[in-house]
């Protein structure tokens, strides 16, 4: 189960990808998806802090990194656990049955698998600013593929659940 092949793999089948994944996933495998993807992020943050720190030399890089890490390795994850089960109770009172982890876990693997397009907007932005038009089109495009693979994966997951009631 390597994560590369299978992020690549999930532009073309996510709800393969992502049946596979959690069929053999436990909540540690599940905070590991989400530590990595939180990290891909904020990597992605990088280039832009940089570009901000040179325009605006008051705040150095170094303050902005570390306000960016503490924003995407600690609040981040703590975020979203609660979006994740926010989400499925939504989708519990539209008849969802997966469990809270399946909703966890759909989150988690989608944030993953758009950070190659979250990496292409830290480079956009870094580069050209964020008031550059291919800067704000790699972002729509980013938070559509990100919002794409989370909500086919957590209406496939409340669908047809990996688990049943009661065994994850």
């Amino acid at each position: 189960m390597s994560l590369i092949p299978d992020i690549l793999r999930s532009y073309r089948a996510p709800r393969e990808v992502l049946r596979r994944r959690l069929s053999h996933a436990d909540e540690r495998h599940a905070i590991g998806i989400l530590i990595l993807a939180c990290l891909m992020i904020f990597v992605a943050q990088w280039p832009v802090n940089a570009r901000a720190a040179y325009l605006d030399p008051s705040i150095p890089l170094g303050g902005r990194l570390t306000g960016a890490g503490v924003a995407w390795m600690m609040i981040g994850p703590i975020l979203l656990y609660a979006l994740a089960t926010l989400s499925h109770l939504v989708a519990r009172l539209f008849g969802g049955a997966c469990l809270y982890f399946d909703a966890r876990f759909a989150l988690f693997w989608a944030l993953l698998a758009a950070s190659p397009v979250w990496l292409l907007w830290g480079l956009a932005v870094g580069f050209a600013g964020a008031a550059h038009p291919a800067a704000q089109a790699i972002s729509l495009i980013a938070f559509a593929v990100f919002m794409a693979f989370w909500l086919i994966g957590l209406i496939h997951v409340e669908r047809s659940p990996v688990h049943p009631r009661g065994t994850a």
